[in-house]
């Protein structure tokens, strides 16, 4: 089956759930200093709704002009993400839940810079296929526009922002006087934060601008 484009009526469901989604989760970040009053008091409370919004923006096709929002929007997570959990204190235990986030974050972000679908059940991005034989006489072009220089510059701030502010958040853990770092290596943790984003960075030295026209072939994009 071709994939196809959000019509307007789903983009605009879409659209209206995932703000509503960043306004409760934001609303929820701004009340954690009271556990009694918010839905997420601890970081791994707000993990788990980023997690699902990540889920469902993931599920926004790659064909124009849907291919658009599914960017803005996880531009959008990964800014919220980065910039909201140093607003909790930094547990040792949670941070195991941190990077498995980062790591699907960064696997999003991979797929999203190739123009693939997301595979859920393997949590990583698929190559999209159009059967010649799918095509009819007639049908538009299916287009998968790449993410912007402009969105490419913005995501790379992000990242090299938000990963300095989280070096600086773990040198707040409780480690009884011992070096953060050191107790990362302890727990397994160090090379996992020393490689944040890695497959997204690199992806992102491969970027040649062009537009992949998906129509009239079998391939992959």
């Amino acid at each position: 089956m071709i994939p196809q484009a959000l019509s307007k009526a789903q983009e605009r469901k879409a659209v209206e759930y995932v703000e509503d989604s960043f306004m409760d989760i934001t609303s929820a970040f701004k009340k954690r200093l009271e556990p009694s009053m918010t839905k997420l008091p601890t970081l791994t409370a707000y993990l788990d709704a980023m997690q699902k919004l990540l889920a469902f923006i993931l599920q926004i096709p790659p064909i124009d002009p849907s291919t658009h929002l599914r960017t803005t929007f996880l531009l959008r997570i990964t800014g919220d993400v980065m910039t909201s959990v140093p607003g909790y204190p930094p547990q040792m235990k949670e941070l195991y839940t941190l990077l498995d986030f980062l790591d699907d974050l960064d696997q999003a972000w991979s797929a999203v810079l190739k123009n693939q679908v997301w595979d859920p059940a393997a949590a990583e991005g698929i190559d999209l296929i159009v059967p010649v034989d799918e095509i009819k006489p007639g049908d538009l072009p299916i287009r998968s526009s790449p993410v912007s220089q402009t969105e490419r510059t913005r995501l790379r701030s992000l990242l090299v922002a938000g990963t300095a502010g989280l070096e600086e958040w773990m040198t707040g853990l409780n480690t009884s006087g011992e070096d953060y770092q050191t107790a990362l290596q302890r727990a397994g943790l160090l090379q996992g934060f020393d490689d944040l984003f890695s497959v997204t960075l690199s992806e992102m030295g491969t970027y040649d601008g062009s537009v992949n026209d998906l129509a009239g072939m079998e391939g992959k994009c």
